[in-house]
Parts: structure tokens; sequence; C-alpha cells
């Protein structure tokens, strides 16, 4: 067994299963003709069940011959134009590389006794995101899983310099309240098309779901901040803390951004962290004409990034970014066979003084690889190019009597439903219809699109973020919508009837 341990006297044979297993995804890459042949659960499962797993293929290339079965010739391909579901995005090529790289070396993020060469990647590029933002010379950051541990990160943070300032002040008074009196008195502020993670974030940080405090959203889907300004007053005169106020760049359902300086203002005035969930928009950081988008996000406390949405990443690639490298201190812990405190002392890097993971891939590499090969303007035009096609794409349903748009994006998704020619029907009807539509589309391996509810309502959802889609692809996906969801409405007209 010990021929399989990559080494230096198995080199020739990662070498070979290495390329075999790249010849094999290079072959599905030049030849799906769909984002996915439309296989059920009840059809794959029984497959994949069936296999005994203790007993060994005894090498890669049958086991990528299995493999062609239960996953390869059935998974969901991202760079496909017609996949236009969720936040994913196709990757590229210098990333992959990074990938194959990073995965065989297999460095451990931790410590600098693990990831040297690694650390000095990473922090460098915290630093140059950091400077994309405009976070200034005292910053710092991490990167991480994805855009939910990013903004748990933020938020516990934000959580522990809250309760050290109100914890301050309240001794100069001559009290001294405790953790656990402060929390359930802290409050966390954000909009109400915000991402998820917030709501979850505060629960595991022991505040509630209740602690979270969700702002009504304007005709354009970003936070009303007069309303916000209100309940910041609210908070104060209850004898409440504003421990953060949460901006969107980019929401999950509409790509909108959030008026980053006026919530910036607000949250200044009432001593509340600003952190800025920039998981979506952050791709607008390299973007050669729409960086604009961003202003005001220089002020934030702390920044949520995902390269592995709009940098065309591979999963995972993420990062929490704060103005003050101080207070990512509320998350150090030193252990004694780990991180000692006398390695801080000596300036030993370990990364995981700042980090909440302890074992941590070197996906910082796949950025670097990227930026090394495309550089930014590069990257950042593949970002502006969907955006112009969302923009297209906007014009061409709103031109369709055949669906209603809820609003022009900002980023690239669009937001849209199925609305029948002729006559009344019922709301449930109508919403049935839109998920009927998505499930059936989904079903045929045709497309795969999203879906939301907007206002009580079911839609429909473009996620656009492959350059390769055009508005061809769209009209047609639009075509294959309308015919399911007529189908379904006249079917239930029949049976109504």
């Amino acid at each position: 067994m010990r021929s399989h341990l990559l080494n230096e006297t198995t080199a020739d044979l990662y070498r070979r299963s290495v390329t075999e297993g790249v010849d094999r995804v290079a072959a599905k890459l030049a030849t799906t003709e769909r984002p996915h042949t439309g296989i059920s659960v009840d059809e794959l499962a029984p497959v994949i069940e069936a296999i005994d797993l203790d007993a060994p293929l005894g090498d890669a290339a049958a086991a990528l011959d299995e493999l062609e079965g239960v996953y390869l010739r059935d998974a969901v391909y991202f760079h496909h134009p017609r996949y236009l579901g969720h936040l994913n995005c196709p990757v590229v090529i210098p990333a992959v590389v990074g990938e194959a790289v990073l995965s065989a070396v297999n460095s451990s993020l931790d410590t600098w006794d693990q990831s040297i060469g690694g650390t000095l990647i990473e922090r460098r590029l915290i630093d140059w995101t950091a400077r994309r933002i405009g976070l200034g010379e005292g910053a710092d950051g991490i990167f991480t899983s994805g855009g939910s541990q990013s903004n748990f990160h933020a938020l516990l943070l934000a959580r522990d310099e809250a309760c050290r300032i109100v914890m301050k002040r309240a001794l100069e008074r001559g009290t001294e309240p405790t953790k656990a009196e402060l929390l359930p008195k802290l409050r966390i502020f954000t909009s109400e098309a915000s991402h998820f993670s917030v709501q979850k974030s505060a629960a595991m940080l022991g505040l509630g779901y209740e602690a979270v405090i969700c702002v009504p959203v304007d005709r354009n889907r970003r936070m009303d901040t007069s309303v916000l300004a209100l309940e910041l007053e609210n908070c104060a005169s209850e004898g409440l803390f504003p421990m953060a106020v949460v901006a969107t760049a980019g929401t999950t359902d509409f790509g909108s951004i959030d008026p980053l300086p006026e919530i910036a203002r607000l949250a200044s005035e009432h001593s509340a962290w600003m952190h800025v969930d920039a998981a979506y928009g952050c791709g607008l950081l390299i973007s050669p004409t729409r960086r604009h988008l961003l202003d005001g996000i220089e002020h934030a406390d702390s920044v949520t990034v995902d390269y592995h949405k709009s940098f065309f990443q591979p999963v995972s690639s993420s990062a929490m970014l704060v103005r003050d490298r101080d207070t990512l201190k509320h998350a150090t812990y030193h252990a004694d066979y780990l991180n000692p405190r006398r390695m801080a002392e000596e300036r030993i890097p370990n990364q995981v003084d700042k980090s909440i993971q302890t074992t941590r891939r070197f996906d910082a590499l796949k950025l670097w690889m990227t930026l090394r090969v495309m550089g930014a303007d590069g990257l950042g035009s593949l970002f502006d190019e969907v955006i112009d096609l969302a923009a297209a794409g906007f014009d061409l349903i709103e031109a369709d009597p055949r669906f209603e748009v809820v609003v022009r994006p900002q980023i690239s998704t669009l937001v849209f439903r199925y609305v029948p020619a002729g006559g009344e029907h019922r709301k449930d009807l109508l919403d049935e219809a839109q998920l009927h539509a998505r499930k059936a589309l989904f079903a045929s391996g045709e497309a795969v699109v999203a879906g939301t509810k907007v206002d009580g309502d079911q839609y429909l959802k473009f996620t656009l973020l492959n350059p390769q889609t055009t508005t061809a692809d769209i009209a047609a996906v639009l075509d294959l919508l309308a015919a399911h969801a007529e189908q379904f409405l006249g079917e239930s007209l029949a049976v109504h009837r």
C-alpha cells in the first residue's frame, strides 16, 4: 500500500494518475452539451449505494472508470452557458493549476513551520485586497472557507469589540457589567435582502436570531437608510447597544448594493461596527469600469470577499478583512503545542493566531496564480462582461410580455416571473407555475435557473457569472420556462373545469 503514497519514489505514478484524471475531465468539458443530464436522486442513489467501499479497485484508472458513472457523467457543469442557477462561476485555468499544486504539496496554513512561503503569499494577497478596498495601513485579514464563515468571523469580532467598548465606558461610570449581561442587549442591523448567514451568525454567537433587526429595502432592493437611522435611534432609546451594521455589496437575490457611504456615516454616529458583505460584489474591486459602485466600502471595519464567486476561482476561496488588525486578537488563542505566545513575541507569522480554523488549505495560491498569469484588469474584465450581459438580459425580459422583471440589476442577477396573457390566475397557481417551470427545466437538463420569493410571491432568477453566456442563451431559456409554465397552467385549468 505504500506505493500509493505521494513521495520521491512514486512521482511517475502521480504524474500518470493525475494526467489521466485531467484527461477525463477535459474530455467531459469538451463534449458537455447541457449543464447536466437531468438524472434524479431516485435514479442515482441506488447506483452509489450499491458500491462496496470495502472492495477497492486497485488503481486510479479503474476508479476513474467507475467515477464516470457516479459523478462525472451527471455532475452539474457550471462552465456551460445555460447554467444560470446559483452564485457558481466557471473557473479560470491558472486557478485550477494552483489547485493541483496546493493539493499535492498539501501545506497547512495554520503555522509558519507548516507553510513556509504559503504564509507570506496569503499575507501578501490579504494586503493586496485590503489596498483595493482602501482599508488603510493598519488592515489585515485571513482566508476562510466562504462567505458564511467570513461573515461569522467578522460579527464575532464586532461582538467582542462592542463588549470591550461598552464595558470600558461602564467602568468609567463606576459599574462593571459582565459579558453575559451585555450579550442580550446587543443588536445587529442589516437589510431584509441580506444573506441568511447574518441571522445564523447571531444565533451561533449567543445573541439569538432576535438580535438581528432587518431593515426594509427601497424599490431597488437596497437598504432604506432613513429606516436604518430610525432603528438606530430606537436602539439607543431602549437602552440597547448597536453592535454592528451589516451592509451588502451584492445581495444574493438581486445583486443590489446598499448605500455604503450613508450607512458608514450612520454606523459611525452610533459607534457601531460596519461590516460589508461583498461576497458577491467583490469582483467590482478589479473591474476596469465599475469600481465606483463600491464607493464607501473603504469606511468599513470589516469586509467579506468571495473570490470563488466573482473572481472566477474554484471553491473554496474567501477572505475576511479588517481595518484594524488589532481587532483580530478577539479570535486569538495560544496553544502550547502549536502557536505558543513566545512565537508572537519572536514575530513568527502563524496565521492561526487570527483564524477561526486551525488546519486550513492554501487556497490563496489559486488567486496568486490567477493574478500572476491574467492580471487584475484581465480578471475584472470578465466580471464586467457578465454585468453587461445582465443589463442586456434585463432589456430582453422587460420587453417580453410573458414575463415581469423586478429590478434593473446593479451586478448580474435578474429576478423575474412568468405572467400568462389573457385573464387572471389565482396567486397560488401562478406561484406553482414558477416552481413547476424551474423544476421541469432542471429535470430536462437543458438549463439550470434559480428561484426565490419577492414580497411573498414565487419568482425565477438568473444568476449570470459566465462570460460565455449570450443573450441568445437567455432568450432560449426564457422560451423553455414559458413553455413549461404554460403547460402547467393549461393542465391546471383543465382539471379545475
